[in-house]
C-alpha cells in the first residue's frame, strides 16, 4: 500500500520566489511467499504557470 501526502508552499526571500514541497510518503509490502519490494520513490514535476495576455 502506498500513501502520499504532499504540501506545497510559496516563499519569497528578497527578490527570489521559492517553491517548497514537503512529501510524506510510506510504502508497505506483504507476501505469503516469495520476494516483495517496497519502494518510496517519487516523481515530481513542476510546471510554470502560463500568463494569459489580452
Amino acid at each position: 500500500m502506498l500513501r502520499t501526502h504532499v504540501k506545497t508552499y510559496r516563499q519569497r526571500i528578497g527578490k527570489n520566489h521559492f517553491i517548497i514541497i514537503n512529501i510524506f510518503q510510506s510504502a508497505e509490502a506483504r507476501a505469503e511467499s516469495g520476494n516483495v519490494l517496497a519502494s518510496n520513490a517519487v516523481n515530481v514535476q513542476i510546471y510554470k504557470n502560463r500568463k494569459r495576455g489580452r
